[in-house]
């Protein structure tokens, strides 16, 4: 009778770690949104690098995998720390102080991550160069017969672009996100408990989700789409003398997250955390005053995400 019971315990527990949802930065609408900006901005020759090397469950569609870095947080538990940036209460960001997981390895936040993952999608042409050049020169028989570890090879390294490119559209999306680049003390507002109207939420994610669910519900049916084409027209007329400078990377470099980060920690000083106190309510006031910023900083992430893979395939 014991045993019976115990094992529809399991069970439920099985269920329950089944149908509990996953926690996601930006939310999956917003992370959806950065890349549905990116992909409409993708040159002919990043548009086709991205289709390659997108899943086929993907269907081409680029804002269906902008959220799988969220997804495979409990299987790749080494990638947590690479989501956010713990600062002091400075309101500032330095690379060397602030980049780094709780042991002190310097590199493991999402700047850093931004950076390796980049550095990893600049081989993509050398490798298809390789691979075509070695398809060419031989047999495709001899080529089974004698090297098929090369071909071997060619997919793992498919594979691993693959996730590559998964891994930097997500953290391009979350470094956009203020709080992931937030304060230590409060773990970028985890930790600061506050009601969303009558809902008890922590401050990260009235950031993460509710402030755009509350705009998709209010002004776009419930629609992303309809978010997402606000935000275009906003890109195309009243930031259209915005896009350039945000488009640029400093020294040559292909991705500038230290940019993006630097905005991160001073867009929650001034907006995020100014007036939050634990226990806040947080209602109309905060969710008007706070809306453009959310706007403006997805579109910054979308077109910077674009302008950083046109860097890298182009």
């Amino acid at each position: 009778m014991g045993e019976c019971r115990m094992q529809k315990m399991l069970a439920f527990l099985s269920l329950m770690l089944v149908t509990l949802p996953p926690i996601y930065g930006w939310g999956t609408d917003g992370h959806s949104i950065i890349c549905k900006i990116a992909q409409t901005r993708l040159s002919e020759e990043a548009a086709d690098a991205v289709k390659q090397l997108l899943p086929k469950w993907a269907e081409d569609d680029l804002g269906s995998v902008c959220s799988w870095a969220d997804q495979v947080k409990f299987r790749y538990r080494w990638s947590s720390p690479l989501h956010f940036i713990n600062t002091p209460e400075t309101c500032s960001y330095q690379y060397k102080r602030d980049c780094k997981d709780e042991d002190g390895e310097a590199g493991r936040c999402v700047a850093g991550a931004i950076n390796n993952y980049t550095s990893q999608l600049l081989t993509y042409n050398s490798a298809a160069d390789k691979a075509e050049c070695m398809f060419s020169t031989y047999p495709f028989s001899l080529l089974f017969a004698v090297n098929i570890w090369f071909l071997v090879t060619v997919q793992k390294l498919s594979d691993n672009l693959t996730e590559s490119l998964l891994f930097l559209v997500h953290f391009m999306g979350d470094i956009h996100q203020p709080l992931h680049v937030g304060f230590a003390s409060d773990k970028g507002g985890n930790t600061i408990d506050v009601h969303w109207y009558k809902t008890k939420q922590v401050l990260h994610h009235v950031w993460d989700t509710n402030i755009i669910e509350t705009a998709e519900e209010r002004f776009y049916n419930s629609n992303v789409d309809g978010m997402v084409d606000a935000i275009q027209q906003n890109i195309t007329n009243e930031w259209a003398d915005q896009v350039k400078r945000w488009e640029a990377c400093s020294l040559n470099k292909t991705a500038c997250p230290d940019i993006y980060a630097s905005e991160g920690i001073k867009a929650a000083c001034d907006w995020a955390y100014k007036g939050v106190k634990e226990e806040s309510v947080l209602e109309d006031d905060y969710f008007v005053s706070r809306l453009p910023i959310i706007y403006w900083r997805l579109a910054q992430g979308g077109v910077r995400l674009a302008a950083t893979l046109n860097r890298i395939f182009g």
